[in-house]
C-alpha cells in the first residue's frame, strides 16, 4: 500500500459516522466556548497519541499490527491479549453503530419501515449488508482497500459542501449569543460541558491507528507514521469546522434538537429539505466506507494476534486471497448478533457509540505507555538520541489524556466493558494451552483478578438494574 492508500485508510477509518453527529452532540453538551476547549483537549491528546504511533513505527519497525503488539511487547502476554480483544470488540461495537445509523438515516425518509434504526426491517437490511461486505472482503484485502480509497474521496465531498454552505450562512451575532451557552439551555459548569463532549471526540478519532494496523502492507515503513499525521490533521480540521459553524447559523437550543444524523438536520435548518437529503446520501456512503475499513481492521487484529500466538491459531488461517477468513467469519457473526440485540435496546444509537469509545481506551493507554518505555530505554534511538526526550513528553501526555478519558467516560461504561472482558479469557486460555505454557505471571494474575472483580460488579449492576444499557 502506498502513502496515499495508507492515508486514505486513516481518513476512511476516522471519517465514518461520528463526524455527521458532531453538531447535535456538541449542541446538547456545550456552546462554542466549551467546544473550542474540548477540541483543544481532544486534539492535543490525540495528536500526542498520533505522534506515539509515528515514532513507534519508526523506532520499532519489527513490530507489525501495532495496536496490540505494542502492548504485548511492553507489558506482557495477558496485556497484549486484553489489548487485542478490546480493540477487536470495540471495532465490533463500532460496526454495529454504523448499521444503526444507516437504519436511522433511512428512517428519516421511511419512518414506518426503518424507525430509529432498530426495527425488524432495519435489522434485516443490516444483516444483508454485513454479509455482502463479508463475501466481498473474502475476495481480497487489496481490492477492498482500493474500494476504501475511492469511497473516502466520495464521502468527503458532502462534508466539504456542508461546510461551505454553513460558512455562507454564518451569522456572527448568532455565534456570539451561543458562545457561552446560549438561550434556553440548562446551566452547567464549563468542566461538565467539556466532559460531556469527551466520548464523542474519542469516537470520531477512532481509526487514527488505521495505518499502523496495516503496517505489514506498507511499501515503505516510514509511510506509516506520515500517513497517521496527515490523516489526523485533515480530519481534525473537518471536525472542528463541522462542530463550530452551526453555532453561527441557529440558536443552540435548535441545534440540540435536530434529528440524527445531526449534520443533515442542521443543514436542513439552513437551506431546507434538500440539504438533509444531500447529507444523508453522504452519510450512507461514508458509513459504508468506514464499515469496510473497520471490517478489514477487525479481521486483521484477530489474525495478527493469532499469528503471534495471543489468540487461538484457528484465526491465523488465510484463504487463497490472503484474507484472514476465520477471523472475518467470527467478526461478522459477533456483529450480526449485536445488531439483532438492538431490537431490545432503548437507545442503541448512543449506547453503541459510548461502548465503542470506552473499549478503545485500554489499547490506546497501553500504546501510550509502551511509547514511554521505548523512549526511556532508548530502543531504536541509536542514530537520533536527541529525539528521546521529545518522544517521552509526547507519550506521557498521551498517557495522561487516556487516563482522563476513563474518568470522563464514567464508571458505568468501564464496568460494562469489564463484563465482556471476563468471558474472553476462554480465548486466552485456549491459546496458552495450544502452546503448552503457563497461563499467568504473578502480576498478570493480579490484573486478571481485578478484571474479574470489575466484571462481577458490572454483571451485578445489570442484574439489579443499577446499571442500565
Amino acid at each position: 500500500m502506498s502513502l496515499p492508500a495508507l492515508t486514505a485508510m486513516v481518513v476512511g477509518s476516522m471519517v465514518g459516522a461520528g463526524i455527521f453527529n458532531l453538531p447535535g452532540r456538541f449542541g446538547v453538551a456545550t456552546g462554542p466556548f466549551g467546544a473550542i476547549i474540548a477540541w483543544i483537549v481532544a486534539g492535543t491528546g490525540m495528536y500526542m497519541l498520533a505522534r506515539v504511533f509515528q515514532f513507534l513505527a519508526e523506532k520499532r519497525p519489527d513490530i507489525d499490527s501495532g495496536v496490540f503488539a505494542y502492548a504485548k511487547s511492553g507489558f506482557g502476554d495477558y496485556a497484549g491479549f486484553l489489548s487485542a480483544f478490546g480493540y477487536w470488540l470495540g471495532s465490533c461495537f463500532g460496526n454495529v453503530f454504523y448499521w444503526v445509523l444507516i437504519g436511522s438515516t433511512l428512517g428519516n425518509f421511511f419512518p414506518y419501515i426503518f424507525g430509529d434504526g432498530s426495527s425488524p426491517i432495519a435489522i434485516l437490511v443490516s444483516l444483508a449488508g454485513i454479509w455482502t461486505f463479508h463475501f466481498m472482503i473474502l475476495r481480497g484485502v487489496e481490492q477492498a482497500a482500493f474500494v476504501n480509497t475511492v469511497v473516502t474521496i466520495a464521502k468527503i465531498v458532502p462534508i466539504i459542501v456542508a461546510i461551505l454552505l454553513m460558512i455562507f450562512a454564518f451569522n456572527y451575532a448568532q455565534f456570539s449569543e451561543n458562545f457561552f451557552g446560549g438561550v434556553g439551555m440548562p446551566e452547567k459548569s464549563l468542566l461538565l460541558q467539556v466532559r460531556d463532549t469527551m466520548l464523542i471526540t474519542i469516537f470520531v478519532f477512532l481509526g487514527i491507528e488505521g495505518a499502523s494496523v496495516y503496517s505489514r502492507f506498507a511499501k515503505t515503513r516510514a509511510d506509516v507514521g506520515t500517513a497517521t499525521i496527515l490523516g489526523f490533521a485533515a480530519v481534525l480540521g473537518l471536525m472542528v469546522a463541522v462542530t463550530l459553524l452551526p453555532f453561527g447559523a441557529m440558536p443552540r437550543a435548535t441545534l440540540a434538537g435536530v434529528a440524527n444524523p445531526s449534520l443533515a438536520g442542521a443543514l436542513e435548518v439552513i437551506v431546507g429539505r434538500w440539504g438533509a437529503i444531500f447529507v444523508s446520501v453522504g452519510v450512507l456512503i461514508s458509513v459504508l466506507g468506514a464499515y469496510l475499513a473497520w471490517s478489514l481492521i477487525c479481521a486483521e487484529v484477530l489474525f495478527a494476534a493469532a499469528k503471534s500466538k495471543d489468540m487461538p491459531r484457528l484465526f491465523a488461517a488465510q484463504n487463497p486471497n490472503r484474507v484472514p477468513a476465520n477471523a472475518l467469519w467470527l467478526t461478522n457473526i459477533v456483529v450480526s448478533l449485536f445488531v439483532i440485540s438492538t431490537y431490545w435496546s432503548s437507545d442503541a444509537f448512543n449506547f453503541m457509540l459510548n461502548m465503542t469509545s470506552v473499549t478503545a481506551l485500554l489499547p490506546y493507554l497501553l500504546v501510550a505507555g509502551y511509547g514511554v518505555l521505548v523512549a526511556r530505554r532508548g530502543d531504536g534511538y541509536e542514530a537520533t538520541p536527541r529525539e528521546r526526550g521529545r518522544d517521552q513528553i509526547f507519550a506521557w501526555i498521551a498517557v495522561i489524556y487516556t487516563l482522563f478519558m476513563f474518568v470522563a467516560a464514567g464508571l458505568k461504561y468501564v464496568l460494562l466493558v469489564a463484563v465482556l472482558f471476563v468471558p474472553s479469557t476462554i480465548l486466552y486460555v485456549w491459546a496458552r494451552r495450544e502452546q503448552n505454557v503457563s497461563l499467568f505471571t504473578p502480576v498478570e494474575l493480579v490484573i486478571f483478578g481485578v478484571t474479574v472483580t470489575a466484571g462481577l460488579v458490572g454483571a451485578y449492576g445489570l442484574l439489579t438494574g443499577t446499571i442500565s444499557p
